[in-house]
């Protein structure tokens, strides 16, 4: 990948000349005998059909490389780039999750152009909007911060390029901001609230007293209240919210408060570094010898990046952990392809990157088209398909992925078995046990075209 402007992109000369040439498209012959498909005839629409008329499509990826969310924003992106060389392969794992799919999607090479977005929705739609207008791309995404998200989603129904959104955890990316063109694998405040719940329930009891740490935007206001509203189902009271900006470098003031609270549980909803430095603080100040710390929605590398054996007995919802792979084998095939190209374990971010760009590339293949309406009413089937944690659907209603969460809770360093064994899989909870009726959050998803 070369970077040009501020943008990587992948070959941009070979691109622009298939670009050039794609009025011959329909009878081009592809490399090893295969015939480049021909389309029928829809109207004009977003990027379609100038973005999939030459022998490569290109996906656009705006995702956190510097600032607090950068070490999960670089996860993702080797989800996404591991996706892209998966399908542009034909590798096994792939056509387990997507039968159609051969190499490429739908006889077309998969071709990634990155931004870093900082986590900042501007920053994040500037560039998006720049790949739509100079590469044609054909699908977005990225995210970290729900904030991107939710402008992302906003300028996928406007321009009509669809979008898959990476890491967001705000109810109101398939809730109130939930729009036609947008879709989400990972989960979100609501259900890891509602999956961490009972966990919480018997591992404190009821009637307890709860302090929240949370970031002052979507996705740490709505997990919040998610959280606070079934606590308060069995009792629980908040006794303080410390509300703090997104990459705040002290929390001595919020963990003040904290501490002359008299919570009985510390609830981290911050995120990213965030989440590292508040819970490391937290540590300074003693929080942590008068209460208990929950992290509702894990953070991918919190454990390791805290250190000390911090997170040790310390719950946690996440979307993915890797010890998976002992009860399932689409987990395992994923953590030996991610770890030998990468050197680590996979963590959720690139769990997440990577079923986002397969579960697209098979409604494609289902639809037998690249006109974005048809892609998404390949979705709305709502059909069960595969993924790496087993059967998921996406309702029809709001394009959310209903998907098992997972419950996990922190080792003692003395009881991992590696450097990266930090949790151990408590509960793998149903995803229709713990997601909220479609039109909840207020949902209403727009126009096809």
């Amino acid at each position: 990948m070369t970077k040009i402007n501020g943008f990587y992109n992948s070959d941009i000369s070979r691109r622009a000349m298939l670009r050039g040439s794609a009025g011959l498209a329909g009878g081009l012959a592809l490399t090893g005998g295969l015939t480049m498909p021909v389309f029928a005839d829809n109207p004009a629409i977003g990027t379609y059909p100038a973005g999939s008329s030459g022998s490569t499509v290109t996906f656009g990826v705006a995702v956190p490389r510097t600032g607090t969310y950068a070490v999960q924003g670089e996860d993702e992106l080797k989800g996404w780039e591991l996706a892209v060389e998966h399908l542009n392969t034909g590798h096994e794992l792939v056509k387990k999750l997507s039968p159609k799919t051969s190499k490429g999607v739908l006889g077309k090479e998969i071709k990634l152009v990155v931004a870093d977005s900082g986590a900042k929705p501007n920053i994040a739609v500037q560039a998006q909007q720049r790949f739509i207008t100079e590469n044609k791309v054909v699908l977005m995404t990225g995210s970290t911060s729900s904030a991107v998200a939710v402008a992302l989603n906003k300028l996928a129904q406007r321009e009509k390029v669809m979008y898959v959104a990476g890491i967001s955890g705000s109810n109101d990316t398939t809730g109130k901001d939930c729009v036609r063109y947008g879709f989400r694998q990972c989960f979100y405040g609501e259900m890891a609230a509602n999956a961490i719940g009972p966990t919480i329930i018997k591992t404190f009891g009821k009637n307890k007293k709860a302090a929240y740490l949370t970031p002052d935007y979507t996705y740490g206001h709505t997990t919040t209240a998610s959280v606070e509203n079934y606590l308060k189902g069995q009792g629980w009271t908040t006794v303080t919210n410390q509300v703090s900006p997104l990459g705040a470098p002290d929390y001595s003031s919020y963990l003040l408060n904290v501490a002359n609270s008299g919570a009985d549980v510390l609830i981290n909803v911050n995120w990213g570094h965030d989440c590292v430095l508040s819970t490391q603080q937290a540590k300074q100040f003693g929080i942590f010898d008068k209460m208990k710390l929950v992290v509702p929605y894990q953070v991918p590398f919190l454990a390791r990046e805290v250190g000390g054996g911090l997170l040790a007995g310390v719950y946690a919802a996440t979307d993915y952990w890797w010890t998976l792979e002992e009860q399932f084998p689409l987990a395992k095939m994923f953590n030996d392809s991610f770890e030998k190209k990468y050197g680590y374990k996979p963590e959720w971010g690139a769990e997440n990157a990577y079923m986002g760009f397969v579960h697209w590339a098979r409604m494609a293949e289902e639809a037998k088209s690249f006109y974005p309406p048809d892609i998404i009413k390949a979705y709305e089937k709502g059909e069960t398909i595969p993924s790496l944690v087993g059967d998921v659907h996406y309702r029809p209603e709001d394009h959310q992925c209903v998907r098992p969460v997972i419950i996990v809770r922190g080792k003692k360093p003395s009881d991992m078995k590696n450097k990266e064994d930090y949790y151990e899989i408590v509960e793998i909870v149903p995803g229709d046990k713990v997601i909220q009726k479609p039109d909840a959050f207020g949902c209403k998803l727009g126009d096809y075209t």
